[in-house]
């Protein structure tokens, strides 16, 4: 009788040595090529200046170091010069406080023309935010040059159209005051000039969230009988929430380096109204004696600073995502 030989057959991963053995992956490079050209192009034009900005904020770098000399190191000297500088901490003092001032009003003002966007048809909707979308595409120079000819002392629209009101009302002599003399008239037009340059992306940005808003959430809203504020903060912004962080992040990294307008609106002429940006264009390039590495200096301090915030921030809202 002759044997039947059954064959075993054995999972595959499986020897008759020992246990099976997880299989190994080999490694994906695709990924990593698709956003290679990105990272890239991201070292070449911030990664590597804004190195080159760091150590040149430990020497002392002038146009003779420019033309090939050796530069001197210095340590931390440019800091505590900066740091000691009364015109520092002013500058500093008026970037805080018309980023806080500008960003608020930014988000304020392109919410609110959000959601009168989101109120109007789809047609007018369009038609309005194109529009609004001018201002927006408006390069800094340009709006900088409308807003110093509106408030300008010779032929100054905004002056003009002062003094035709009532004295009782807003005074007299409107079309001879200088707005750009001391910081607070001065930042007065810098903010509305940031502003109406950004508030259209807040617009947009918003209504574009508002459009992925269920309605039958409002509907439901005005059937219990909530009022337009009620209802905002009780649909709209918990439902915008990440827009609005996002916006909030972008707003405050734009207008703590405002640096056009001001630039063209009061120049280096008015040392009272620096901000931090300005303050370190004066020292780098405003005279013949540049100090290069003073005004790096400046621009590493605002740096840092910048990232601080945005990463307070940011992680405030991880945390209430996380909680949410």
């Amino acid at each position: 009788m002759l044997d039947t030989v059954q064959t075993v057959r054995r999972p595959p991963g499986r020897t008759s040595s020992g246990p099976a053995r997880p299989a190994r992956r080999r490694p994906r490079f695709g990924p990593y090529l698709l956003i290679l050209p990105a990272l890239v192009t991201i070292a070449v034009l911030l990664i590597w200046p804004v190195a080159q900005i760091a150590r040149m904020s430990f020497q002392k770098v002038g146009l003779r170091q420019l033309r090939g000399e050796p530069a001197e190191n210095v340590g931390l000297d440019n800091y505590r010069q900066i740091l000691g500088d009364d015109e520092f901490w002013a500058a500093l003092r008026h970037t805080l406080l018309f980023a806080a001032v500008a960003v608020a009003a930014t988000l304020v003002v392109g919410t609110l023309v959000g959601l009168l966007l989101n109120r109007l048809g789809r047609r007018m909707s369009a038609f309005v935010a194109g529009g609004v979308l001018i201002a927006w595409a408006t390069p800094p120079v340009t709006a900088a040059v409308i807003f110093a000819w509106l408030f300008g002392t010779t032929g100054g629209l905004v002056g003009w159209f002062l003094d035709l009101l009532p004295n009782w009302l807003v005074g007299g002599g409107w079309q001879n005051y200088n707005w750009f003399s001391s910081p607070l008239p001065d930042y007065t037009v810098l903010t509305i000039c940031v502003v109406w340059m950004s508030f259209p992306f807040v617009a947009v940005s918003v209504l574009a969230g508002l459009r992925t808003v269920p309605g039958e959430l409002y509907e439901a809203a005005r059937v219990d009988g909530s009022s337009a504020w009620n209802t905002f903060w009780k649909i709209t912004f918990p439902l915008l929430r990440p827009v609005f962080g996002v916006l909030l992040t972008m707003s405050v990294i734009w207008d703590f380096r405002v640096f056009t307008q001001l630039f063209v609106l009061s120049g280096l002429a008015n040392s009272d109204s620096f901000n931090l940006s300005l303050y370190g264009y004066s020292e780098a390039f405003g005279s013949l004696n540049a100090k290069y590495g003073l005004g790096s200096a400046i621009a590493m301090v605002l740096t840092v600073l910048v990232l601080i915030v945005t990463a307070v921030h940011t992680r405030m809202i991880v945390r209430q995502e996380g909680v949410a």
